[in-house]
């Protein structure tokens, strides 16, 4: 057995058993190795201690009870914390806001997602499709010989509290800019009917902690300037393309694009000698009776030797 598959054994146990006490000892003994050394691979492999993973992943979970309505303490009490007050402060620590604040606003959260340990060390031949936990994915590369215009909406966005860029938790300030743009959706003229939405992200302010996200869709020729509203160009060049598919677009827009992105830019561009240019869209193509689907679109270039 390979290190992450032990480590990805106790990911299993933790996922179906956050509303239980869970010890290090047990979940040790499930990796078949001794508390000292698995603390250490699960820490060197998922980059949290053990208890700040479980922690995290418990907070996950709470959201959804959270949404059902039911008393802040009993959710407390459901997810191991011992108070009230203590699943507060955790849960304002891990995304700026309290609970009873969140149930009121329903805002959207970047959280800490079950990781699949896999996607670090499978690497996946060009045009061949790759299934991880439900997910589907397939890298391929396109020259893209004509600009693509797209009219949408931009906002600057923390680093910090972004998954997979900053690797931390925190409110979802990109998909509040889609939850806007597709108020104002109906109401804009020259979009190409269930045509294809895209999000890019560029990186230009990162030394200010932040990028610039835009969230927009396709137009048909040009569109009228309007206050507050952006034209954004995907520039022809030869792109890598990673494809997605999942069953849900809830799925395909947080857990499945997370997993994506981290194994595109972590593992499979690394594996080649490949970075990007400093910005990276994303398609999302219309619903089809089979499921949701979506690409990343990036633009390598080569490392120095």
């Amino acid at each position: 057995m390979h290190a992450w598959e032990a480590i990805q054994k106790s990911l299993d146990y933790i996922e179906i058993h956050t509303t239980e006490e869970i010890s290090i000892e047990t979940l040790a003994d499930i990796a078949g190795l001794s508390p000292y050394y698995f603390q250490r691979l699960f820490k060197r492999l998922v980059k949290r201690s053990v208890f700040e993973y479980v922690k995290l992943r418990r907070l996950a979970q709470s959201v959804e009870s959270l949404k059902d309505h039911k008393r802040i303490a009993d959710v407390a009490a459901e997810y191991g914390f011992s108070s009230h007050a203590n699943f507060t402060r955790a849960f304002k620590e891990a995304y700026n806001i309290k609970p009873d604040e969140y149930r009121v606003k329903s805002i959207p959260l970047n959280q800490m997602n079950k990781p699949d340990l896999q996607l670090n060390y499978i690497l996946i031949d060009e045009n061949v499709p790759l299934i991880a936990d439900g997910i589907v994915m397939e890298i391929t590369r396109k020259q893209l010989i004509h600009p693509e215009t797209y009219y949408g909406l931009t906002t600057k966005v923390l680093i910090s509290n972004q998954i997979p860029v900053g690797e931390a938790t925190g409110i979802d300030t990109p998909f509040i800019l889609w939850e806007r743009f597709h108020q104002m959706k109906p109401e804009i003229k020259g979009l190409i009917p269930n045509g294809i939405e895209l999000g890019a992200s560029m990186m230009g302010d990162m030394e200010n902690g932040t990028f610039t996200y835009f969230a927009g869709a396709s137009v048909d020729g040009e569109v009228p300037a309007a206050n507050g509203m952006t034209v954004w160009e995907l520039p022809e060049a030869e792109y890598i393309i990673c494809s997605i598919e999942a069953e849900t677009f809830a799925e395909l827009a947080t857990i499945a694009l997370n997993k994506a992105m981290t194994y595109l830019i972590s593992t499979w561009l690394p594996s080649r000698r490949l970075t990007i240019r400093p910005f990276s869209a994303e398609k999302y193509y219309p619903a089809a009776s089979d499921g949701f689907s979506m690409e990343i679109w990036v633009i390598p270039v080569p490392l120095p030797d």
